[in-house]
C-alpha cells in the first residue's frame, strides 16, 4: 500500500502539470470554457514581480493560499471534465465488454484481522476451544502459528494489501502435505482423508465462531459484484475513484442525456467526426508527433483514419436501438434502381423507398357508445374496427340498453398515416336482411404522436337517423418504432427535394448508426413520397421567411448546394425537431434556440420544455462547460494517464487482494475509453507500468505477470511488432520505454535481492518463478533476440549475492532482538561475552540460519520446480546464495569458536546442528562452508578421541585394581564403566556423521581397535583376578562359589556380548577380511578365558569329590583302617543305635552340588556357559569316580564305600539332569561302567550280608529321601 506521506508532494506536483496540460490544450481551442484561461492567467502572474509587502511571511502564507485554491478548483474541474468523458463510455459503449475470464480477486487481510486469527490459533493452542485434535494436528498448529502467522514478514504483507485468507489457507496446506507424507500409514484411514480433516479443522480454528452461512452468502454476492457490474455501479465506482458528489453525477447525467441511446450515438458520432477532421488538419499543417522515422508520420495519418473507420464500423455494427431487440439493423441497399426521389453526390451511399419502410403496432380500445336513442333496450349491437387496406375486426354484442365493451384489438402496419375505420351496426330482424344496419361511423388519422388516452369521437350517422348526437369512446394507441427517431408535420421546401411549400407529415428515420432520411408521406402509403438522406448536413434554427405563408417556428437543413427549410407551428416542435435532426446529423455546431440564448443574457422568461430546464440548472452549476466541451480538443492521452493512476489507487485500497489487477469493470471503462478516445495502447501501458512500479517500489504488492503483460507489449510496440495494429512509434514513447526498462530491471533486481521479503512464504503463488521470467525479457535487446541464459544468470547470480547479505544481516538485527547480542557487529560486544554465552548464541543463529534456507527451499523452489527448462540454472545459484549466506555465518562461527577454552567439547553440538542440515542437502554437502565446518572441527574430534582414550584406559586399570567384583548390572562396576564410556563415545562419533567418507571410516576403525584393546585388556585381567579368587577358596564340601567369582565370569560374558557390538566394522569387502581376523583373535581370547575359567571351576568341583572320594579310601578291603572300623561299628551296634555309616558324608557331598549349582545358576548371566559348566562338572564327576572304582577293581567294596556311593551317584545323576544335562552326557559309557559296577557290588552284599543296604540301591526309586 502507498504511504500517505511517501510521495505526497511529488505526486501533486506530477498531477498538478497533467492537469496542466490538459486544460492548456482543452482551452487553447474551446470558447465554452471561460474559467480555464483566468485560471491559467492566474497562474502565470503567479511567476512575474509582485508588488512590495510590508509583510513578507503574510505575502508568503497568501501566495500559499491561493496556490492551494487554484490546485484543489483547477484538480475539481479536471475531474468533472473527466467524469463526463467516462460517463458517456458507460452510458453507450460499443467497444469493450466487460470480461468474464479474470481471474477472481480474495478478499484481502487487514491488520485488525490478522490479530483475530492470531487471537484465534492461540486459543485453540491454549485448549480454549471445542475443536477435538490429535497431537500431530497440534503439532502442526503451532509450527504454524510460531513460524507464519507470527513471522513480521506476513506482517508486512497484510499491511501491504497483498494477502487473502487463500494465501493463509494454501501455506497451511502445504505445511501439512510434508507432515502427513511423513507420517506412517495406518490401516483404513488414507493419508487424503487426514489432509481433509485437518484442512476442515484449520478452517473451523480460522473462521471461529462466525456464522458459515451468513459467510458463504456475503462471499458469494461480493464475488457477483467483482465480477459484473451494472451501469448504476458503474457510475457509482468511477463517482468514488474522482471524488465526484451525487449531485454532480445526477447533472451531468441529465445534461448528457445518458439515458438517451440516440443522444449518446450522435455525439459519438460527433466525437468520430471531429477525430476525422483533426487528422485531416494535422495532415494539412504537417504538425505530427515526433517519430523515430520520417516515413511514420503518414503513417500516422492512415492509423488515426483507421482507427476512426474502425470505430465506426463497431458503431455500425450495433442495432439501431438498443431498447427493441426484435428491431435489427437494416443494411444498406446498394440497389441500381434510378427511381431515387434523393439526388445527392455519387459517392454517397442512395436510400430506396424499401430502405426505409417503417412496422407499426397499433391498438383500438372501443369502450363504449354514447346518445344511442333509436334502438329498442333489447336490441343487439356492435362495433367493428379495421385498418384500411387490413383485416377487421368485431367487438362482442351488447345491448342497446348498455353498449360497453372494453374491447382491444391488435393490428400492424407499415402505413405512417394509417387511416382506421370504426363502426357501429345492430342486428337485422328483417327476415330477408342479408346485412346488419349500420348505425355510425368514425374515421381516425392517427400519428405515433397522438394521444393515447381514451377520447370521445363524433361518429357520422346514416340520413334520417334519429341519434344525431352518436359518440363512441375509444383509445387509439400507435407505437412509435425504434428507428423512427421524431415525426410530425411540417412545412418544408428545398432546392431539389419538396420543391412546394406546404404542410407534409414528415418522419426522421433512421436506418443505420451512421444513416438517417428524413421523409414525406401521405396517407394510406407505406413508402415515402420524397425523402432526403441527412448525411453532410447541419441544422440551426433561422427567423422566419415573410414570403412563406404557413409555419411559425423556422429552422434549416443546409449542405453545399442545397438548403432545405422547414416550419413548425410552435416553438417546442421546433425545438424537438432540431435536437432530434442534429443528433442524426452528426454535426459538431450544437443549435441553441434563439429565446434559450435570450434566456442566459436575461432573466424572466418562461419556457417550460424539460430539456431547457435541464441545461439552465447545468449551467447554473457551472456543469455547462464540461459537458458541452469537444473531447477532439483535449489531450486524452494526458487525461488517461490521470484516471489510471485514481483508478489503481482505488483499486489497491478497496477490499481485494487485487496485486495491481483492474477489476472486470474497471478494465471495461479503461479500455471502452481509450478506443473511444484514441489513446494510444503503448501510451496505456507505459503508463500503467510506471504506476504499479511506484506503488512496488512504495511496499505494495503487484503481480509480476501483469508487469510482464505491460512490458511485453510495449516492447512488441516499440520494437515494431504492432501488437495492436499500430506501427508507428514516437520518439517520447522509445525515451520512455528505455527508461521505464531501466528502471523495471532495477526493480526487479531488488525484488529478486529481497525474494525473502517480496515474496514472503511464495506469495504471491509463482511471483518469484514470474519475477525471473520477466527479468530475463527485460534484459532482452529487442523483442527477436534472446539473452544468453548466462547473461541472466549472471545478474540473478549477483542479485542473490545481495539477498546473502540482505538475509544475515536482518537476521541478526532479529536475533538482537531476541536478546541474542554476540551476532552483533560492535567488537566490543563480542570481546565481552564469555565464551559459553557466545557458544550458546552461535548455535541460537545457526538454527535461525537453518530455519532461513530450509523456508527458502520450501517457499520458493517452484522456479526448480517448475521452470526446469527456462532456469535449470536456479538450483545452482540458490546453492551459491546459501554458501554466501554460510559464509557471512562464518564470521560469527569463527569468532565464537576461537574464544572458547582449549579441550573443551561444548562446541560439538553446533557442528552435529550444521552437519546435520548440510550433508542433507545435495547442493551443500561437502561444499565451501561444509568443508571449513569439517576442517575446524577435525583436530577437536581427533584431540577428543586421544583424550578419551587415555581416559578409559586410565579408568580400566585403576578400577580392576580396586575392584570389589560386587555385581553390578551384566557385570562389574568397572566393566560396566568400561562398556559405557566405549559405547557412548561410538555414538558421539556415529552422530556426528561425518560427511566425507575417508575420515569417517578412519575414526569409526580406530574406536573399535580401541574398544577391542580395551575388552582386551578386561579381560586377561579378569582372567588373573579369577584364578587367584579361586585358589583362595576351600577344598571341601564346605566350598561355596563366592558371588564375585560369578561377577568376573558374567564379566567375561558380558564382553563376549560387547564386543559383537563395539568391535564389528562395517567397510568393503577387503577390509572386512582384515578386520574379521583381528575380531576373530578377540573372540577367540573371550572363548579360550572362558573355558579356562569353567575348567578352574571344575577342578575346584572335582578337587571336592577327590577328597570325599579320599575318605571313602579308608574303607578299603584289607586295610587295618577298616577291619577296625568294622568291629567298633558291630560291637557298637549291639548297645545303642550306631547312624550308617558313610550317609554324612554323600549328604554333606550332595548338598554342596547342589548349593553350588543353584548359586551358579542364579549368579552366571549367560545360559550357554552354564549348561557347558554344569556337563564338563558331571562327565569329570563320573570320570573320577569311575577311575576310582576301576583302582578298586578286584577289591570288593565296603558296605559303606557302596552306599555312600550309590547315594552320591543317584543324586548327582539326577541332580544335574535337573538342571539340563542331556541324556547322552548323563548315560555315558563312565556312567554305565559305574553303574554296572554299583549294580554287582549291591548284589554281593545282598547275598553275603543278611541286613543288606538298608534300602539303598542303585534302581530307581523314588523311597529315598531327596
Amino acid at each position: 500500500m502507498l504511504d500517505p506521506s511517501s510521495s505526497e508532494e511529488e505526486s501533486e506536483e506530477v498531477l498538478e502539470e497533467e492537469r496542466r496540460e490538459v486544460l492548456v490544450v482543452a482551452n487553447s481551442s474551446q470558447r465554452s470554457h471561460p474559467a480555464a484561461p483566468r485560471e491559467l492567467g492566474r497562474q502565470g502572474d503567479g511567476g512575474a514581480a509582485r508588488p512590495a509587502s510590508p509583510s513578507p511571511s503574510v505575502r508568503s502564507e497568501g501566495r500559499e493560499e491561493q496556490e492551494r485554491l487554484q490546485r484543489e478548483e483547477s484538480d475539481k474541474r479536471l475531474r468533472l471534465q473527466l467524469y463526463t468523458f467516462i460517463a458517456r463510455c458507460i452510458a453507450y459503449p460499443f467497444n469493450a465488454k466487460q470480461p468474464t475470464d479474470m481471474a477472481r480477486r480474495q478478499q484481502k487481510l487487514n491488520k485488525q484481522q490478522l490479530q483475530v486469527v492470531k487471537e484465534r490459533f492461540q486459543a485453540f493452542l491454549n485448549g480454549e476451544t471445542q475443536i477435538v485434535a490429535d497431537e500431530a494436528f497440534c503439532n502442526a498448529v503451532r509450527s504454524y502459528y510460531e513460524v507464519f502467522l507470527k513471522s513480521d514478514r506476513v506482517a508486512r504483507m497484510v499491511h501491504s494489501g497483498g494477502c487473502s485468507a487463500s494465501d493463509f489457507r494454501d501455506v497451511f496446506k502445504k505445511n501439512i502435505e510434508k507432515r502427513v507424507r511423513s507420517l506412517p500409514e495406518i490401516d483404513g484411514l488414507s493419508k487424503e482423508t487426514v489432509l481433509s480433516s485437518w484442512i476442515a479443522k484449520y478452517d473451523a480454528i480460522y473462521r471461529g465462531e462466525e456464522d458459515l452461512y451468513k459467510q458463504s452468502n456475503r462471499m458469494a454476492l461480493s464475488a457477483v459484484s467483482e465480477l459484473i457490474l451494472s451501469k448504476e455501479q458503474l457510475y457509482e465506482m468511477f463517482q468514488q475513484i474522482l471524488s465526484i458528489k451525487k449531485l454532480e453525477h445526477q447533472l451531468i447525467y441529465n445534461a448528457c442525456q445518458l439515458d438517451n441511446a440516440d443522444e449518446q450515438a450522435a455525439q459519438i458520432r460527433r466525437e468520430l467526426d471531429g477525430r476525422l477532421q483533426q487528422a485531416d488538419q494535422m495532415a494539412k499543417e504537417r504538425k505530427y508527433p515526433k517519430f523515430v522515422a520520417k516515413e511514420m508520420e503518414q503513417m500516422y495519418i492512415e492509423e488515426l483514419r483507421s482507427s476512426v473507420n474502425l470505430l465506426m464500423a463497431n458503431l455500425e455494427s450495433l442495432p439501431v436501438s438498443k431498447g427493441g431487440p426484435e428491431y435489427k439493423l437494416q443494411k444498406l441497399k446498394r440497389s441500381q434502381n434510378c427511381a431515387f426521389l434523393d439526388i445527392g453526390d455519387e459517392n454517397d451511399v442512395q436510400l430506396s423507398k424499401s430502405d426505409v419502410v417503417l412496422s407499426f403496432t397499433l391498438e383500438i380500445v372501443i369502450m363504449e357508445v354514447q346518445g344511442l336513442k333509436s334502438l329498442a333496450p333489447n336490441r343487439i349491437v356492435y362495433c367493428t374496427m379495421e385498418v384500411e387496406g387490413g383485416e377487421k375486426l368485431q367487438t362482442d354484442q351488447a345491448e342497446a340498453s348498455r353498449p360497453q365493451w372494453g374491447t382491444q384489438g391488435d393490428f400492424t402496419t407499415t402505413h405512417p398515416r394509417p387511416v382506421i375505420k370504426v363502426k357501429l351496426f345492430t342486428e337485422s330482424t328483417g327476415v330477408l336482411a342479408l346485412e346488419d344496419k349500420e348505425l355510425g361511423r368514425v374515421v381516425l388519422y392517427p400519428t405515433s404522436n397522438s394521444s393515447k388516452s381514451p377520447e370521445l369521437h363524433k361518429m357520422v350517422v346514416p340520413k334520417n337517423s334519429q341519434d344525431s348526437d352518436l359518440r363512441i369512446k375509444l383509445a387509439v394507441r400507435m407505437d412509435k418504432p425504434p428507428h423512427m427517431k421524431h415525426c410530425g408535420y411540417l412545412y418544408a421546401l428545398g432546392q431539389k427535394v419538396w420543391k412546394r411549400w406546404k404542410k407534409r407529415y414528415f418522419v426522421l428515420v433512421q436506418v443505420s448508426q451512421y444513416t438517417f432520411a428524413m421523409c414525406s408521406y401521405r396517407e394510406k402509403k407505406s413508402e415515402p413520397q420524397e425523402l432526403m438522406q441527412l448525411e453532410g448536413y447541419t441544422v440551426d434554427y433561422t427567423a422566419p421567411h415573410s414570403g412563406l405563408q404557413g409555419g411559425q417556428m423556422f429552422f434549416n437543413a443546409v449542405k453545399e448546394g442545397d438548403t432545405v427549410i422547414f416550419a413548425s407551428d410552435d416553438e417546442q416542435d421546433r425545438i424537438l425537431w432540431v435536437q432530434a435532426m442534429y443528433r442524426a446529423t452528426g454535426q459538431s455546431y450544437k443549435p441553441i434556440p434563439a429565446s434559450q440564448a435570450q434566456k442566459m443574457n436575461s432573466k424572466g422568461s418562461n419556457i417550460h420544455i424539460d430539456l431547457t430546464q435541464t441545461a439552465d440548472r447545468a449551467q447554473k452549476h457551472g456543469m455547462d462547460e464540461f459537458i458541452s466541451a469537444n473531447p477532439c480538443k483535449f489531450d486524452h492521452a494526458t487525461l488517461f494517464r490521470v484516471l489510471q493512476r485514481q483508478t489503481l489507487d482505488h483499486r489497491l485500497n478497496d477490499s481485494y487482494s487485487c496485486l495491481g489487477w483492474f477489476s472486470p469493470g474497471q478494465v471495461f471503462v479503461l479500455d471502452e475509453y481509450c478506443a473511444r478516445y484514441g489513446v494510444r495502447g503503448c501510451h496505456r501501458h507505459l503508463c500503467y507500468l510506471n504506476e504499479l512500479m511506484e506503488h512496488s517500489e512504495n511496499g505494495a504488492v503487484i503481480d509480476p505477470t501483469l508487469l510482464h503483460y505491460s512490458f511485453a507489449f510495449c516492447a512488441s510496440h516499440v520494437h515494431g511488432n504492432r501488437p495492436d495494429g499500430i506501427g508507428t512509434v514516437t520518439i517520447e514513447e522509445k525515451e520512455r520505454f528505455e527508461d521505464i526498462k531501466e528502471r523495471l530491471a532495477s526493480l526487479l533486481e531488488n525484488q529478486i535481492s529481497h525474494f525473502r521479503y517480496c515474496f514472503p512464504f511464495g506469495r504471491p503463488e509463482g511471483a518469484l518463478k514470474a519475477t525471473l521470467s520477466l527479468l530475463e525479457r527485460v534484459l532482452m535487446k529487442d523483442i527477436a533476440t534472446p539473452i544468453p541464459a548466462e547473461d541472466v544468470k549472471k545478474v540473478v547470480r549477483k542479485c542473490l549475492e545481495k539477498a546473502a547479505l540482505i538475509n544475515y544481516t536482518r537476521l541478526t538485527d532479529y536475533a538482537k532482538i531476541e536478546g541474542y547480542s554476540c551476532v552483533s557487529s560492535t567488537t566490543d560486544t563480542l570481546n565481552q561475552a564469555p565464551p559459553s554465552v557466545k557458544l550458546e548464541e552461535v548455535i541460537h543463529l545457526a538454527e535461525l540460519c537453518i530455519e532461513v534456507l530450509q523456508q527458502n527451499e520450501e517457499h520458493h523452489s517452484e522456479v526448480r520446480i517448475t521452470a526446469l527448462a527456462a532456469f535449470a540454472w536456479w538450483p545452482d545459484l540458490l546453492a551459491e546464495h546459501a554458501e554466501k549466506f554460510w559464509s557471512l555465518f562464518t564470521v560469527d562461527m569463527d569468532s565464537a569458536l576461537e574464544a572458547q577454552p582449549p579441550d573443551s567439547w561444548d562446541s560439538f553440538p553446533l557442528f552435529q546442528l550444521l552437519n546435520n542440515f548440510l550433508r542433507n542437502d545435495s547442493l551443500l554437502c561437502n561444499g565451501k562452508f561444509h568443508k571449513h565446518l569439517q576442517e575446524i572441527f577435525v583436530p577437536l574430534v581427533i584431540r577428543y578421541i586421544d583424550l578419551m582414550e587415555s581416559s578409559i584406559a586410565q579408568s580400566l586399570h585403576r578400577g580392576l585394581e580396586q575392584e570389589s567384583w560386587q555385581p553390578v548390572n551384566n557385570g562389574s562396576a568397572t566393566s560396566e564403566d568400561l562398556f559405557w564410556k566405549l559405547d557412548a563415545l561410538q555414538m558421539f562419533v556415529f552422530d556426528l556423521h561425518w560427511p566425507e567418507p575417508e575420515f569417517a571410516h578412519h575414526l569409526e576403525q580406530r574406536l573399535k581397535l580401541m574398544a577391542g584393546d580395551m575388552i582386551e585388556a578386561c579381560v586377561k585381567r579378569t582372567r588373573i583376578a579369577f584364578e587367584l579368587k579361586l585358589q583362595k577358596t576351600s577344598k571341601s564340601t564346605d566350598l561355596r562359589i563366592p558371588s564375585s567369582v560369578c561377577t568376573m565370569f558374567n564379566v567375561l560374558v558380558d564382553a563376549k556380548k560387547q564386543t559383537a557390538k563395539l568391535c564389528i566394522l562395517d567397510g568393503g569387502q577387503e577390509f572386512a577380511n582384515q578386520w574379521q581376523q583381528y575380531h576373530s583373535k578377540i573372540d577367540d581370547l573371550i572363548e579360550e578365558t572362558v573355558k579356562e575359567v569353567i575348567s578352574l571351576l571344575v577342578s575346584k568341583f572335582i578337587a571336592v569329590l577327590e577328597s570325599v572320594l579320599s575318605k571313602l579310601s579308608r574303607y578299603d578291603e584289607g586295610t587295618f583302617f577298616s577291619s577296625i572300623l568294622s568291629f567298633t561299628v558291630k560291637a557298637a551296634a549291639k548297645y545303642v543305635d550306631v547312624p550308617k555309616p558313610g550317609m554324612d558324608l554323600a549328604d554333606t557331598y550332595i548338598m554342596f552340588v547342589r548349593q553350588n549349582q543353584d548359586i551358579l545358576r542364579d549368579k552366571i548371566n549367560e545360559e550357554m556357559y552354564i549348561e557347558r559348566l554344569f556337563d564338563q562338572w558331571y562327565s569329570s564327576s563320573m570320570k573320577v569316580i569311575c577311575m576310582w572304582l576301576a583302582d578298586r577293581l578286584d577289591l570288593q567294596l565296603h558296605i559303606y564305600q557302596l552306599k555312600t556311593l550309590i547315594r552320591i551317584v543317584k543324586k548327582t545323576y539326577r541332580d544335574f539332569r535337573l538342571q539340563g544335562v542331556l541324556e547322552g552326557t548323563l548315560n555315558s559309557k563312565t556312567y554305565d561302567t559305574i553303574h554296572s559296577r554299583l549294580t554287582v557290588e549291591e548284589a554281593t552284599v545282598s547275598v553275603s550280608d543278611g541286613s543288606g543296604l538298608q534300602g539303598i540301591t542303585m534302581k530307581d526309586s523314588d523311597e529315598e529321601e531327596g
